[in-house]
């Protein structure tokens, strides 16, 4: 459908979907704004929050909706949306990132790290970066993301870190995150889109495409490593290093179990939220051996992929003719591109619609969308998670789109070449 055929709501979402955009690459200006206008720094700290951005839209989205077809069609397109994905992400979020979970997450890896022949920070630095992403294979991409991250907030992520160094480790974090999931059929939102329509098990994601991703996820993690190693010489304490009493193996068991229930049933939101339901009244029965849970940082985060949910549901009209009119090659880099613009997950479900598409230009497609899934904020469902859980450590305490975009460039490039190449 061309712009002159669309109608005057497609218009308005593609306009409101832009003005999004263009909204998450001036965050950092309104943090700037807020110090620089006491007066009205709430509202200029809200409108520099990240996580706020598309939910803010899709709100006025959803009011446009009402003005231009009514009040019952506004709220028969919101109901109409799945929002499974962003009700995923909130609850694993919370658990993955809960005491028990994380402290032994840590430990395991400082384990490790001890083993290697290199100093342990830096060890412990190179296995958030690759060891994590890959994990998120089979605990699903956005634990991996909720892991990684607060495993590398006090490491790198911290103020004294120079801020090129710490965009370039976010821009491998969120590439890593992003292509690490495709060693598995489940774990990666891109991946599940098509999967079953095209038939692609584990063994076919391992064989085809998750080899080469995991080689090019410990390139990227050993360049940003080494990149990072005179720094994290310096880190007040290792990243593995145990803080407080220890955790009962039971009160860790049990968070353990309800993690796994909760990735086993990541898509059934009835079933994990009820395991969510348990877990808060477990970790409030066993409050001693908790740490304050991240509720508003994973509410922000689900808002955000709600958002997004809203007003990509109204973009296919020019995404998808874009998608099937090109050949395979331009296709891994359009899908490269249009990730930067959208959630990766909707470009690959909008080629799954596609009848008749070739071996070639599904393999094309999907590692094409992965690859870029580190660009943007909005390039992989995972990202907004990272950004609410790192972005104190940067200045003004916000992450700029920019610095982002170019942290990204590289450990990209090093991820299309693997998927091209290899």
């Amino acid at each position: 459908m061309s712009p002159t055929s669309a109608d005057p709501l497609q218009l308005t979402a593609l306009v409101l979907f832009a003005v999004a955009l263009a909204h998450t690459f001036a965050a950092k200006l309104f943090e700037r704004l807020s110090h620089r206008h006491p007066r009205h720094a709430g509202l200029f700290h809200l409108l520099g929050e990240v996580e706020v951005v598309f939910g803010f839209w899709a709100i006025v989205l959803v009011v446009a909706m009402a003005l231009l077809q009514g009040g019952s069609t506004a709220l028969n397109y919101a109901e109409s949306r799945t929002y499974t994905e962003p009700l995923f992400v909130f609850v694993v979020m919370v658990v993955a990132a809960s005491k028990p979970v994380l402290r032994t997450v840590i430990a395991a890896v400082d384990a490790v790290a001890r083993l290697m022949p290199l100093p342990t920070p830096l060890a412990c630095a190179w296995l958030g970066l690759a060891a994590v992403p890959l994990l998120g294979s089979l605990i699903t991409e956005p634990a991996a993301m909720t892991i990684a991250a607060l495993m590398l907030a006090p490491q790198i992520f911290r103020p004294p870190m120079p801020e090129p160094l710490k965009y370039l480790a976010l821009g491998v974090l969120f590439v890593n995150v992003s292509i690490g999931g495709t060693l598995t059929a489940y774990a990666a939102p891109p991946v599940l889109m098509v999967a079953t329509t095209w038939e692609w098990n584990s063994t076919f994601m391992l064989t085809n495409i998750g080899w080469k991703a995991a080689l090019a996820v410990l390139v990227n993690a050993s360049i940003a490593t080494w990149l990072l190693r005179r720094h994290l010489q310096d880190a007040a304490a290792p990243a593995g290093t145990p803080a407080g009493a220890r955790v009962p193996l039971p009160v860790v068991a049990v968070h353990l179990v309800l993690l796994a229930g909760v990735v086993a049933f990541a898509h059934h939101p009835v079933a994990f939220i009820g395991l969510f339901l348990m877990f808060l009244g477990f970790t409030q029965a066993y409050e001693r051996h908790q740490s304050p849970l991240i509720l508003k940082e994973a509410l922000l985060v689900g808002f955000f992929l709600a958002g997004l949910v809203v007003l990509g549901g109204l973009q296919a009209w020019w995404l998808q003719p874009i998608v099937s009119s090109l050949e395979p090659l331009a296709l891994f880099f359009g899908a490269l591109g249009l990730t930067a613009l959208t959630d990766n997950a909707a470009l690959t479900y909008l080629g799954s619609l596609i009848a008749g598409i070739s071996e070639e230009a599904k393999y094309m497609l999907v590692t094409g969308a992965v690859a870029g899934g580190g660009l943007t904020v909005i390039a992989n469902a995972p990202n907004p998670a990272g950004v609410a859980l790192l972005r104190r450590g940067f200045a003004d305490e916000s992450i700029g789109a920019g610095g982002l975009l170019l942290g990204a460039l590289g450990p990209t490039a090093v991820a299309a070449a693997a998927f091209l190449v290899l």
